[in-house]
Parts: structure tokens; C-alpha cells; sequence
């Protein structure tokens, strides 16, 4: 049904909202905790119901060490009959420098189900930039597992880039990693210069890149990378970028920032819908990142008659 709606927010306090729909029916959600020390996981058959959920605290920071603080963007994913989370840690609260910032790290369960503390650490995904580094995604295309992430580069002034590369497996990356997008237009650029959080989709023929760009406050949106499936997703020429957000804020709507999506089908398995966090007003003092108003939201979205995603804009809250 085109009409379907939720009752949003669908988790509240959780930014960098992440939903996997499994194939034994239940939605598994899991976001930025605060405080930013562990990892929650969740579980629900329904998307309405994530909130008053079965959760599970799966996994702690140690109290020191690079995986000890600032525990962002985790994302579950099933690959090869085992679940993984990406995420990305600091082993510092306050010094964010080349030495002392984040960088990606995954965690793997061999379970049926993932609702346990049966997570054994993989390790640091290693780069071949030691720099700052969070928000990966991993996707399959023709056979091929492919990991996507945000970047600092050196040479290139900015906070994050978005870069694509192969891997050996789940934790390891093989071969050439391929610089995505840069922020380049003004929209990017409000803040902080900012492309991360990238979410992958497939669908006609084409592989498609969400983003967010800009600080996290309300000026907090997101753009759309796009190649065709058939083409060499490690060639930079195989990849366009729309010169224009796809999702801003909702003065109307008061719902601002929105961005750090993920991608999931509804219940029925009819349509596709957009999970992405969004704040109910401004960010009014200090470091945005501090505020955890930004809560989980669920809108479904449609296509348009080129084969590209329209998400429209972001819906008030269920009354």
C-alpha cells in the first residue's frame, strides 16, 4: 500500500538509525547509543513495535584502548550464514586528531540469531590511509562483497570523504580503494565539510549511494551517488553524483537534520521504506552531537519512471 505509515518516531534517542530485516521475519535495529559506550541491538516483527522492543546490550567498550570510546553508527549485517556489526570508536573522549580519532572496527556472531553476547571482535578494518575513518556499509553485487565508508584524506581539504573498496572477507579489504565523492557543493560544505554515512540500495539495474552531508545540527541532509550494476563499481568513472540534496529538513514538518539512513522493505514486503534519523526542533547551544534529541524514523518511499528513488519529505510525527 502506497499510504502505509508509522508511528514515528520508531525508536526514539538513537541516532544513525540501522534495520535489517532477516529472513526469520523479525527487523533487527540497532543505532548510536548515548553516551556512546556499547552496542544495542533490537528486534521486532514489526517496525511500530521497535521502540517497547526485546533488546540486548551485545557488546561493551573497554575501559581503554581504541575501541574504548565514542562508540558510533553501528550497522548489522548478515553475510555467509554469520552476522557482523560495523561500527566506528575512538580510543579518546575529547583529542580528535590523526593519532586519537575514530577508526572502523567489526564484530562477529556465528549464531542463528544475533540476540546474545556470543560477539567475538574481529579487529580494525584496516585502510590504506591511517586516518580518520567511520560509517561503513557493506553490499553484494555480482558475487562480489564491496565495503563503503567515510574518510579523512590528507590531500583533500574537508572532515570525510566517501571511498569504495572489495574485500577478502567480512573484515578484510583487498585490492585498489576508489575515492567516491567529495564534498563539493555548497550543501555539503554548512558546518563541517562533510560526505559519510553512506547506505546502499539496488534496485533497476543500478547500485545506489545514499549520503549525508553538512553538520549534524539541522543543516544535516542527504545526497545520492548512483552507477549501473553491469559496470566496474571500482572504476570512479563508473559513478554519478545529483548536483542536489534528496532529503532536507521539514520547517513544516519540524523535522530537522535528517540523514544517517539505512534502507529496508515494509512488512508486507511491498515497498521499500527509508529509516533515517531527524530532530524534532533546532539544535539550540552547543555541540549537536551532545543532544541526543535526534530519533529513528520510518517513511516509505517511492520510484520514479527513471528507475530513482524519491523520498519526498520528511513526515510530521504519528499524532
Amino acid at each position: 500500500m502506497a499510504d502505509t505509515k508509522y508511528k514515528n518516531p520508531i525508536v526514539t534517542e538513537r541516532a544513525d538509525p540501522w534495520v535489517y530485516k532477516h529472513t526469520d521475519g523479525y527487523y533487527y535495529f540497532t543505532g548510536s547509543l548515548p553516551g556512546y559506550k556499547a552496542i544495542e541491538l533490537r528486534r521486532a516483527k514489526q517496525l511500530n513495535d521497535l521502540e517497547t522492543s526485546e533488546r540486548l546490550l551485545v557488546w561493551h567498550a573497554p575501559e581503554t584502548g581504541k575501541m574504548s570510546q565514542l562508540i558510533w553508527a553501528p550497522e548489522i549485517h548478515f553475510i555467509n550464514s554469520r552476522w557482523y556489526i560495523y561500527f566506528a570508536a575512538s580510543d579518546d573522549q575529547n583529542i580528535r586528531d590523526q593519532f586519537h580519532h575514530h577508526r572502523m572496527f567489526v564484530i562477529e556472531n556465528c549464531n542463528e540469531s544475533p540476540m546474545n553476547m556470543d560477539w567475538q571482535e574481529k579487529g580494525q578494518i584496516i585502510t590504506q590511509i591511517d586516518s580518520f575513518s567511520l560509517d561503513a556499509t557493506v553490499f553484494c553485487c555480482k558475487e562480489k562483497l564491496y565495503y563503503v565508508w567515510a574518510q579523512q584524506e590528507p590531500r583533500i581539504p574537508g572532515n570525510s570523504n566517501l571511498y569504495i573498496s572489495e574485500m577478502e572477507n567480512p573484515w578484510t579489504l583487498k585490492g585498489k580503494e576508489t575515492l567516491l565523492s567529495i564534498p563539493e557543493h555548497d550543501w555539503e560544505k554548512i558546518g563541517f565539510m562533510v560526505n559519510e554515512a553512506p547506505a546502499v540500495i539496488q534496485r533497476n539495474h543500478k547500485v545506489f549511494i545514499s549520503y549525508s552531508a553538512s553538520a549534524t545540527d539541522e543543516n544535516y541532509k542527504m545526497g545520492l551517488l548512483w552507477a549501473n550494476d553491469e559496470d566496474d563499481l571500482l572504476d570512479g568513472y563508473s559513478w554519478n553524483k545529483l548536483e542536489e540534496p534528496v532529503f532536507v529538513s521539514s520547517e513544516r514538518n519540524k523535522q530537522f537534520g535528517p540523514g544517517h539512513n539505512s534502507f529496508t522493505r515494509n512488512e508486507e514486503d511491498t515497498e521499500d521504506v527509508l529509516i533515517y534519523h531527524a530532530r524534532p526542533e533546532k539544535n539550540k547551544v552547543g555541540d549537536p552531537l551532545d543532544n541526543p534529541n535526534r530519533h529513528a524514523n520510518a517513511q516509505i518511499f517511492q520510484w520514479d519512471e527513471k528507475g530513482f528513488p524519491v523520498f519526498g519529505e520528511p513526515e510530521a510525527y504519528s499524532k
